[in-house]
């Protein structure tokens, strides 16, 4: 066992292995490999095959390449993507869980968001951006 450890160690030396990139690649590839498993269109299921096959083959050649510089731009283009997506949707989130005790409103001027205490009436909001004032239900 020590033995063939040493082997595979030696194999990849100086190769890349595996990152959040090639994980999520894998993910991407069960998925299909899950709906291949329920579908019984010939056409569709081919061309999901055929995905797996490619999926399989990038993950693979992402392993085991011996540029890394190049496979780490690639994860680091990827991390990048992922942030931007988990910011946009921690946003989304954390405004829906301040619209319980606010009211969110977009300056009319600059387009800022305001958040005003729920139950105060008709006030005057000032704009902390570019200090704009309207009138709004709070």
């Amino acid at each position: 066992m020590n033995k063939l450890r040493e082997k595979l160690a030696k194999f990849m030396y100086g190769r890349y292995g595996s990152d959040k990139l090639n994980m999520f690649l894998l993910v991407i590839l069960l998925v299909c490999a899950g709906i291949n498993l329920f579908l019984r269109n010939g056409y569709f299921s081919m061309l999901l095959s055929s995905w797996e096959l490619l999926l399989i083959i990038l993950i693979y050649y992402r392993m085991f390449s011996r540029n890394i510089q190049k496979r780490y731009a690639e994860n680091q283009k990827y991390l990048n993507l992922e942030n931007k997506v988990k910011r946009f949707f921690g946003k989304r989130k954390y405004i829906q869980e301040q619209r319980k005790d606010f009211h969110i409103y977009t300056c009319p001027q600059c387009k800022q968001k305001i958040r005003i205490p729920k139950g105060k009436g008709k006030i005057s909001v000032r704009c902390p951006k570019c200090g704009a004032e309207f009138v709004k239900n709070s």
